[in-house]
């Protein structure tokens, strides 16, 4: 480089003042030579600039044989290299790097970073009964790290880029090379590639830019807080995003049922994680289904109803002013506040607002007659019900569509119903995600990779991987029987 100007990047930098700069004259090289030193408060360890490098530099290299070892290696420091380039210098700079002007002519950055960071915790969104607690932080390093912990094989491959003009985030892509399909790892690098925006905050920027199917209410990508479910992925020949800044790492392809299916199904028995599973889709169906077939049954069918219940529910609705369907809406849009609510408020009065408002809410509702008390039974139910969806993206799918099931149900009943569900399997079918199909094994229909779909067959039965999206390892284990007999 060129002789570099100190004061043209004091301008460059605006004379903020979190950036320390120091200046002071060493003889190396058989000469005297002028330091420039700066770097950002708060970014770098102190105390390790002063140990390793100002004494280094003033007090120890007088004394040091400068002739047979070059610059760097005299530096009792941590990484350090030579950089080559203004755009390399400003980014080491922001990344917690002490940058070293030697004779105004060799720029060194040297790290010392010592950002504050949130430590491993519990995951908070993605809890389970049985299985690991951890979750991942906002430092992709410290992210890295916990899925290189899973699965210490050389085979696990780390590619590094940085996205966004003005952020310069980091953003890594993991895969097991052997294991992954070489063409979904080299669509996602195409895709990373083609992004042009100034900033990256958060995965969901990475999610929203890259994704298939931008206009599908259905989530294209899967993102976890978890370690392990990451781990797990891979091992199915999935590719992984790490995006710096946020504990939520992004896994492509991503199947629909993939959101089904909970880090603790795969920590307890086979017979047990099944039944779990059952009662997930019951959920689900419920949410998705629950209000929109209460009012086309009320509304239109009302002979699908035994004698006794239509006329109790005829008994409730005596004196309601509006129809089913501006009923259970007038519901739906409250229990949505109140969820809203409970999510945005403090923490200490969160659970509190949402539950002791549903409750007074729904009572004061039914007392005032303006719905009905099998009304909000349903409502609740549904809401309840819209828990069990392990995914929060997927949950938040299900009620968006849930709204225009009931429009339908109250424009054509059932008939309506059964339309929009027809409408909604074919936009599934229609999916992809990075080539893709998003509803296998279910559409195309393969037989031998159902045994980890509605159901969870034993580990020891699940030994091929999905076809369609692992081509080149598809065996997972080769042991066929449990018990004492079982090869190891």
């Amino acid at each position: 480089m060129s002789q570099i100007d100190i004061a043209t990047i004091k301008e460059q930098l605006g004379n903020s003042a979190d950036i320390v700069f120091k200046d002071f004259h060493i003889e190396f090289d058989n000469r005297k030579q002028k330091v420039d030193l700066f770097y950002v408060d708060g970014l770098v360890d102190t105390n390790s600039v002063q140990d390793f490098i100002l004494e280094t530099l003033m007090v120890d290299m007088p004394h040091l044989n400068t002739d047979e070892h070059p610059f760097l290696e005299l530096l009792t420091a941590g990484e350090a290299g030579e950089v080559t380039s203004t755009d390399t210098m400003y980014h080491d700079l922001f990344s917690g790097y002490v940058i070293l002007v030697l004779d105004i002519t060799k720029i060194y950055s040297i790290a010392m970073t010592d950002i504050k960071g949130r430590a491993v915790s519990e995951a908070i969104t993605e809890t389970v009964t049985r299985g690991p607690k951890e979750s991942f932080t906002e430092s992709i390093c410290t992210n890295r790290a916990l899925i290189r912990r899973k699965i210490k094989n050389r085979n696990l491959w780390l590619e590094n880029m940085r996205i966004g003009k003005m952020t310069q985030t980091d953003v890594s892509i993991m895969y097991i090379y052997g294991v992954v399909t070489d063409k979904i790892v080299q669509e996602v690098r195409d895709r990373l590639s083609r992004i042009d925006i100034d900033g990256i905050l958060e995965s969901g920027y990475i999610e929203e830019l890259i994704q298939d199917a931008a206009y599908s209410p259905f989530p294209t990508m899967y993102n976890s807080e978890r370690p392990d479910v990451i781990a797990a992925e891979l091992l199915e020949g999935k590719v992984a995003i790490l995006v710096d800044g946020t504990p939520h790492v992004l896994i492509v392809p991503a199947l629909f049922i993939s959101f089904m299916h909970s880090a603790e199904d795969y920590y307890q028995r086979a017979d047990i994680s099944s039944l779990i599973r059952i009662l997930r889709f019951v959920g689900i169906f419920i949410a998705l289904l629950g209000p929109s077939l209460y009012i086309a049954i009320t509304t239109f069918h009302q002979e699908m109803l035994p004698t006794q219940l239509l006329i109790g529910l005829a008994a409730q609705r005596e004196g309601i002013p509006f129809p089913a369907f501006i009923e259970a809406l007038i519901m739906e849009i409250t229990f949505e506040i109140l969820r809203e609510a409970g999510v945005r408020m403090p923490r200490t009065m969160g659970q509190a607002i949402s539950i002791v408002g549903t409750l007074v809410i729904g009572q004061a509702a039914v007392d005032a007659g303006i719905v009905s008390a099998a009304m909000v039974i349903v409502v609740s139910i549904t809401a309840i019900s819209s828990f069990v969806v392990p995914a929060i993206n997927m949950s938040i799918s299900i009620r968006m569509i849930r709204f225009l099931l009931m429009g339908l149900a109250a424009s054509f009943g059932l008939y309506g119903i059964i339309l929009g569900i027809f409408v909604l399997v074919f936009h599934l079918c229609s999916l992809r995600t990075f080539g893709i199909p998003y509803m296998s094994p279910f559409g195309p229909f393969i037989a031998q990779d159902l045994k980890d779909t509605l159901f969870r067959l034993p580990h020891w039965a699940m030994r091929k991987r999905l076809r369609l999206i692992n081509q080149n390892n598809v065996t997972r284990s080769k042991d066929k029987a449990p018990g004492p007999n079982r090869r190891t």
